[in-house]
């Protein structure tokens, strides 16, 4: 079981990025899946979240109303649109499948992890 995770960058502060995360080796179609990120020094934190249909998302307060969660069961991939990018959003950031086919908060609820891509916002 793999999770690939591309599309970061550097970008300017107010530019947008899209997050890629292609699983491989089985279906994960009834689990649902989140992005974290970790910056220097700091834990790794839960940004986003959406349940196996696609029908439930949640959102970090930080990142609420400018970055969008979504999903392709068909392709084995989920995708984080970031918009209005700010300094603060630079990270390494995450995808993880859970346990659970629900939206899940916590890093203990997810059983895969992706190798990270990292995410750079100047100012």
């Amino acid at each position: 079981v793999q999770l690939q995770a591309s599309g970061g960058g550097l970008v300017q502060a107010g530019g947008s990025l899209r997050l890629s995360c292609v699983a491989s080796g089985r279906t994960f179609s009834r689990n649902g899946m989140g992005w974290f990120r970790q910056a220097p020094g700091k834990e790794r934190e839960f940004v986003a979240a959406i349940s196996w249909s696609g029908a439930s998302t949640y959102y970090a307060d930080s990142v609420k109303g400018r970055f969008t969660i979504s999903r392709d069961n068909a392709k084995n991939t989920v995708y984080l649109q970031m918009d209005s990018l700010k300094p603060e959003d630079t990270a390494v950031y995450y995808c993880a499948t859970a346990y659970l086919p629900t939206v899940e908060l916590t890093t203990r609820e997810y059983n895969y992890w992706g190798q990270g891509t990292q995410v750079t916002v100047s100012s």
